[in-house]
């Protein structure tokens, strides 16, 4: 490791050298405050909140071990990069103890030689730091009147939170709910530093969304795309991990929503005519960035695709022009369905009065996902459907991730889309009510068009939004830029 890296550490800031951003990681210690006024809001005034961090996973049953990556609330707490550890606050006190594996002799020799104990407390700003095998007398002389553990449903994904478990620990009242709500209702809003570093994420991303641009051209492959672009984040940003699995999708791939899994793994060539939808993002320090891009392989759209084009950035703009706090989210993607569908009766794909049109859940045909989502050390960030929060059943808005009114310290994605699904369409033509409003003929160009969306993540202000990505929008900033390495 650099010297000055290591240094850095353990003057308790997160760096990964040169011009990447310094973080001090006393941003742990004004999540733990928060944590704690939540849990306190709760009528949780005493007691230890338990928190167990991600383990060591190996690839089937071999001894080769996947790249480690925390789990977010432990991150969100604590900070620590390595796995198998546990995190205790003391509620009444706020006192916050790290406990960490105790390491074999053999450790260093094919790991390195690991921190001490006391290093240990310096890089990660808390009060101590043990080893795990210490948790359960640590626990116990401290006589909690409950155990706190993290547990429950993620109301995004369904999977249900995993609490922490140690030898003992059946001896206190537990309580796996009140964490639950306190993390999430913490992590909806972030505190300054945290937006600086999704802004960083934001940045050191859309240069490289930029690069890619640069280098596309008819011919290139979709894997190629996906590889300019997390070259730039990690040999620029240190950005070592994408924040989820990269969509590079052309021609009718890009009426996927998912494109890019391991099942259709970015790997279609380019071809002239194509147009090109780009979902990528990478992470620093575990926050996300998450932006989408689309643009023409060859730097200039068609007449067809420029109208859809048209359609989803006068979407995306409306919702950035208009949100602030006090907006209901699910009105911004009501809007976006709307502004898409007035779009589409211009052009001539439906027909009919705009009112019934909506009605008849039309506009989830062309757009079947939400318009955006909370983003944080998750893309698809927590706390979207806050408690008694019901679910919509509608066709759209049923996959919004997000019910909330905004307020300022939410960080969001606007990412409206318009596609040719072949399956959704061909299912509205044979429905007897939505088949009135779809033009067949007009339908049928556009079935291998595939699909656009642009995606711009925002922060919500106390008068508005500042908008973090920062990429071409406009079709002449994309006729400059598309394929302009090689000019």
């Amino acid at each position: 490791m650099d010297k000055s890296i290591a240094q850095t550490e353990l003057e308790g800031f997160y760096w990964q050298g040169g011009d990447t951003m310094k973080i001090s990681r006393t941003l742990h210690t004004q999540n733990r405050r928060k944590v704690l006024e939540h849990m306190k809001k709760q009528g949780a005034n005493e007691g230890i909140i338990v928190l167990e961090g991600g383990r060591d996973i190996n690839r089937a049953d071999t001894d080769h071990t996947l790249l480690f990556r925390q789990e977010s609330n432990f991150h969100y707490l604590f900070g620590v990069g390595f796995p198998d550890c546990f995190g205790t606050i003391d509620i009444s006190s706020g006192r916050s103890s790290l406990f960490v594996p105790r390491q074999p002799e053999s450790y260093s020799v094919w790991m390195g030689s690991p921190p001490s104990l006391e290093d240990l407390k310096s890089i990660y700003c808390v009060d101590e730091v043990l080893y795990t095998s210490e948790l359960p007398d640590h626990v116990s002389s401290a006589r909690p009147s409950t155990i706190y553990t993290y547990g429950g449903q993620n109301s995004d994904s369904g999977n249900e939170g995993k609490p922490a478990n140690f030898e003992g620990i059946d001896r206190f009242p537990k309580d796996d709910k009140k964490l639950h709500h306190a993390l999430y209702e913490s992590r909806v809003f972030k505190t300054e530093t945290e937006i600086e570093v999704i802004k960083y994420a934001n940045k050191i991303s859309s240069l490289a969304h930029i690069e890619v641009m640069k280098h596309c051209k008819p011919g290139m492959y979709e894997y190629q795309l996906e590889s300019i672009f997390q070259h730039h984040c990690y040999f620029h940003g240190g950005m070592r991990n994408l924040a989820y699995t990269g969509i590079c999708a052309s021609g009718k791939n890009a009426a996927i929503l998912h494109y890019g899994h391991a099942g259709a793994p970015n790997n279609r060539r380019l071809e002239e005519g194509d147009v090109v939808l780009n979902d990528l993002g990478a992470e620093y320090y575990c926050y996300a960035s998450d932006i989408t891009c689309s643009f023409p392989v060859s730097g200039k759209f068609t007449k067809e695709q420029q109208k859809i084009y048209e359609a989803v950035l006068d979407a995306k703009d409306s919702v950035v022009a208009r949100a602030k706090p006090g907006v209901s989210w699910v009105e911004m993607h009501e809007l976006t369905e709307r502004i898409i569908a007035k779009h589409l009766l211009e052009i001539g794909v439906l027909k009919g009065d705009l009112e019934d049109i909506v009605k008849a859940e039309i506009p989830a045909v062309f757009m079947p996902h939400g318009l955006g989502h909370n983003l944080g050390l998750e893309t698809h960030d927590v706390g979207g459907y806050p408690p008694g929060s019901l679910r919509a059943s509608r066709p759209g808005l049923r996959s919004l991730r997000n019910v909330r009114r905004l307020q300022p310290g939410m960080v969001l994605t606007v990412e409206p889309g318009c596609y040719f699904i072949r399956s959704e369409l061909e299912k509205a033509l044979n429905d007897p009510i939505k088949s009135r409003h779809i033009v067949s003929d007009e339908v049928e160009k556009y079935m291998d068009f595939g699909g656009i969306r642009l995606e711009d993540n925002i922060v919500i202000t106390q008068d508005g939004v500042d908008n973090l990505t920062n990429v071409p929008r406009r079709i002449t900033e994309l006729q400059d830029v598309v394929g302009s390495a090689y000019r």
